[in-house]
């Protein structure tokens, strides 16, 4: 499933990391409580799969989030680091997530 936000196309949101792709891109981490999304996280990666499935700030996810923890991509098969942080930091702007670099 897929959908748009902030401007770009998103797969997801999944309840495992392990349905993310091994792609490169840009991620977004979610708390699902109720009715409300919370961003929590948003970062970009070669390979997002790993990246979110071995993050550093995940036990910092589990701990602001009262609800269910979703996962996003955005992948961007053609840009290189530089292109994806250029992404990050507008949704960063946008989103305001919680966890993470602001």
């Amino acid at each position: 499933m897929s959908f748009e936000r902030d401007g770009y196309r998103w797969e997801g949101a999944f309840t495992s990391a392990d349905s993310l792709e091994s792609r490169a891109g840009i991620y977004m981490v979610w708390c699902r409580s109720g009715d409300t999304w919370t961003a929590l996280d948003v970062g970009e990666s070669h390979n997002v799969q790993e990246r979110v499935r071995y993050h550093d700030r995940a036990d910092q996810w589990r701990r602001a989030c009262r609800g269910a923890l979703h996962f996003a991509a955005h992948y961007t098969p053609h840009l290189q680091a530089t292109g994806r942080r250029e992404i990050e930091k507008r949704i960063r702007t946008l989103e305001n997530p919680t966890c993470g670099d602001r």
